[in-house]
């Protein structure tokens, strides 16, 4: 291309579209005055809203399943009701039942607590015992407003929470108020206002399946007692015919030659049998007809002498990290707020000074 073609190309008019770098960072410059106070406003905007914003604080602790040692007491007192659920067999063979394993087990206990933690009703009841949010009601019920009283105990309610660690059996729980010390105390309390919770509901399930074994012993007892009053009865009357049939016939000593499969049998002589007689009208202990009568006396007289202690000392879970008091706060973060306030100033300002060219440049 010879030095004629050059200068005709370099000759050719400007398209009004193309952006000249030069130019724009020359009207920055010009409109740096109004960059200076857009950035600023927002700043001082920011910086206020930063002082002004109410502080979260969030107090943590991390929980996981108990060790056996954490739970003994209970377990024992679980394991004195284990014959009575066991199955005692005629050979003297003893099937022992397994159905106690499960309120023992620590992933069961821990699973309660986790879940008496997460009850918006158990929330609900240690909310509503706070000062604190006394004092927030009071003024909310001096408007009439049930709506804004729910509002209030979903907002307190969210300041609770429990979040499982991912690929473990621990668990997060947080308690954020608008301070150091009340994050702590709030969860603090709740921890163990739910440790007295799932006690209260692991005793009430022991409790629960021990008086249904307890009745249906009962049941068993009724039933196998009828059963061994018709069979004594039976037993009676058949003795007493057989007796008046060995009178009749004189026999009243044992005799070789009558076989004891007769409807009724005499082979015993007139003499035993009216023995037999006085026995089966005497007879009181009905286990001799019934020997499972035994067993079951025998399980509700440890039922008796054994009873679920209400107030036994056992724990639910275990603490990994306990709770603390934290040592800075969650929101706002105000030297965050203070930059992002600058930054956003800043575009702002940038985007004025810009706006003003392009329409200047297009006039």
């Amino acid at each position: 291309m010879g030095e004629n073609q050059l200068s005709q190309v370099s000759s050719l008019p400007k398209h009004d579209d193309e952006i000249d770098l030069k130019e724009l960072i020359v009207a920055l410059w010009q409109g740096k005055f109004i960059i200076i106070v857009t950035t600023v406003i927002c700043a001082a905007i920011a910086v206020v809203y930063a002082l002004n914003a109410k502080e979260v604080w969030t107090a943590e602790a991390l929980i996981t399943q108990p060790q056996i040692s954490d739970f003994s007491d209970y377990q024992k007192m679980v394991s004195e009701f284990q014959p009575v659920f066991d199955v005692y067999q005629v050979g003297g063979d003893i099937r022992v039942s397994s159905s106690l394993d499960r309120f023992v087990l620590p992933q069961t206990l821990f699973s309660i607590y986790v879940q008496e933690f997460e009850s918006r009703k158990n929330r609900k009841a240690y909310i509503s015992m706070l000062p604190e949010f006394q004092d927030e009601l009071e003024g909310l019920r001096a408007s009439g407003s049930e709506d804004i009283e729910l509002a209030l105990y979903a907002r307190w309610d969210d300041r609770l929470s429990a979040n499982l660690v991912k690929g473990s059996n621990s668990y997060v729980l947080t308690g954020m108020q608008s301070s150091s010390k009340g994050s702590y105390d709030l969860l603090n309390g709740y921890i163990q206002f739910v440790e007295g919770k799932a006690r209260e509901r692991v005793i009430a399930n022991l409790d629960s399946i021990v008086d249904g074994k307890r009745s249906s012993l009962i049941q068993q007892k009724a039933l196998l007692t009828d059963l061994a009053t018709a069979h004594l009865d039976y037993e009676l009357r058949r003795s007493k015919y057989a007796l008046q049939i060995a009178k009749a016939a004189g026999i009243n000593k044992p005799q070789q030659n009558l076989g004891d499969e007769e409807l009724f049998a005499i082979n015993i002589g007139a003499n035993a049998l009216e023995a037999k007689v006085d026995v089966l009208e005497g007879l009181k202990e009905l286990s001799v007809i019934e020997p499972r009568l035994q067993q079951i006396d025998s399980k509700l007289a440890l039922l008796k002498t054994s009873q679920v202690d209400s107030n036994i000392s056992f724990d639910t879970f275990q603490f990994v990290e306990e709770p603390e008091k934290p040592i800075s706060r969650t929101s706002p973060k105000r030297a965050l707020i203070a930059m992002l306030g600058v930054l956003l100033g800043g575009m702002l300002g940038c985007a004025i000074v810009l706006i003003r060219y392009a329409f200047k440049s297009k006039e």
